[in-house]
């Protein structure tokens, strides 16, 4: 039985950071919805929701859209907080560690794998990434050379966590799982699940981390239901957002409900996102937008990663 505030989830079965979410589905046994989007552009479905913004994952609850596992994992929290994601009292420290793992950690990651397989790379996979990382050029040729120099990166950041391990706890910080976990485990999980020549030799060097890596992917999904992209346009289009307009008074640069501003990636995928202020806080901006496909909805996004300018 789904509602409009049951979770929408846009995304692709190998997207690395949506094996995030999945696996917070799967920790708090939440019950979503799965849209399937195409792994490189046009997603003529998702656009008219987010205003533009065209990475990989989206969540949609009505007509409110949550764009980046940073800002997705705090709505998440928020609605379902039992199991909390911060067993250990660490949730402050447990956030912050994303910015080691999405960046660092992970940009380890694609040379390793992209290096190994880049010769059945598509030609268009590789037209969309070089488009999305403009200042990276995707170079397959590069990646074959950068990848095993990566390898020995990617084997330090892996023995940290597998010595955070060693003592026999279950998980990163105690016998629960926490967004810690979910955090360290996507590199890892990315790189296994992608099937990369020497992938197996750098795992089993951390024997801890792999024993760890199968407790959490033993948390499984929660429970889904598929949806079309076309019935999620739909949802949104005859739902009215809940985000009500709240003024932020420490707001750094004076931006107040009623402002147009736009919204854009500082890393990759920068495109930017026009809207209405509506609410806005230390960790989250959230702007309102009309499209015909998609009606009224309102975006939010995370401050950390993100510039906000007068639009």
């Amino acid at each position: 039985m789904t509602s409009s505030t049951t979770p929408i989830f846009h995304h692709y079965n190998a997207s690395p950071f949506s094996e995030k979410v999945r696996l917070i589905f799967g920790l708090k046994n939440i019950e979503w919805q799965s849209v399937d989007i195409p792994v490189i552009m046009p997603k003529p479905d998702l656009m008219p929701l987010t205003g533009g913004y065209r990475k990989t994952p989206v969540m949609q609850i009505g007509s409110d859209i949550y764009c980046d596992t940073q800002i997705i994992i705090r709505e998440l929290e928020n609605r379902y907080p039992d199991p909390t994601l911060f067993p250990a009292g660490d949730e402050g420290l447990a956030y912050g560690l994303s910015m080691w793992t999405d960046r660092t950690f992970f940009q380890t990651t694609i040379p390793i794998i992209f290096g190994a397989i880049a010769d059945f790379v598509p030609d268009d996979f590789v037209k969309d990434r070089q488009e999305l990382f403009p200042d990276r050029p995707f170079d397959k040729e590069a990646m074959k050379v950068i990848g095993p120099l990566m390898r020995d990166q990617w084997r330090a950041q892996i023995d940290w966590l597998d010595i955070q391990l060693k003592d026999g706890r279950y998980f990163l910080t105690g016998a629960q799982a926490g967004l810690a976990d979910v955090h360290a485990y996507m590199p890892v999980w990315f790189l296994k699940n992608a099937h990369a020549a020497g992938a197996e030799e750098l795992l089993e060097q951390a024997p801890h981390c792999s024993a760890w890596a199968d407790r959490l992917a033993g948390l499984g999904h929660g429970t889904k239901t598929d949806l079309s992209s076309k019935d999620a346009l739909t949802i949104a289009l005859n739902t009215e957002p809940e985000t009500i307009e709240q003024i932020d008074r420490h707001e750094p640069n004076g931006y107040k409900p009623g402002d147009l501003v736009s919204v854009s990636a500082d890393d990759y995928g920068r495109d930017a996102i026009t809207g209405t202020l509506v609410s806005s806080s230390a960790q989250h901006i959230a702007i309102k937008r009309e499209d015909e496909a998609a009606g009224n909805v309102v975006v939010h996004f995370p401050r950390v990663g993100f510039i906000v300018k007068p639009a």
